[in-house]
């Protein structure tokens, strides 16, 4: 059986940003929010929020159980403003905590994410483990041998 370590990342990823646009769809405002307070503007392209979501829901399965807390440090940056252009350590900004939110609230409707019971945060449910593991071997399927070579 093939599992999501055993594909690319970025093949992963965008195979599954493909199917979870079918299940959830981007609130109006997020055309215009920011991803951080490290940011100047918002993403510029069109599947952001699918292949965001993607990412997040690969970040909790790998990692499980996951909290919004620290999704957030994980997104975050390098902190950009007047001191960018002095001499001085780089400090970290946390990622926008209400894309995160809004993400892992409407993985958790579809069925995808849940709340293990004594637990913070979020584990990935059955279905949406079986949904990893088809994304996984479907991407398996597309890759050819010569670029399974290039990711060893």
């Amino acid at each position: 059986m093939v599992t999501l370590y055993d594909v690319p990342a970025d093949a992963f990823l965008g195979t599954l940003s493909e199917s979870l646009s079918k299940k959830i769809q981007p609130p109006e405002w997020s055309k215009f929010a920011k991803t951080g307070p490290n940011r100047e503007l918002p993403p510029e392209q069109a599947d952001f929020w699918y292949v965001r979501a993607a990412s997040i829901l690969r970040t909790i399965a790998m990692d499980g159980p996951v909290g919004v807390e620290r999704l957030t440090t994980l997104y975050g940056g390098p902190k950009s403003g007047s001191n960018r252009f002095k001499v001085a350590p780089v400090h970290h900004a946390d990622g926008s905590g209400k894309i995160i939110r809004t993400i892992v609230q409407q993985l958790e409707e579809v069925g995808l994410l849940e709340r293990p019971p004594n637990s913070i945060g979020r584990v990935v449910s059955s279905q949406g483990q079986s949904l990893l593991d088809k994304t996984a071997g479907e991407v398996l399927k597309k890759l050819d041998r010569d670029d399974l070579n290039r990711y060893i």
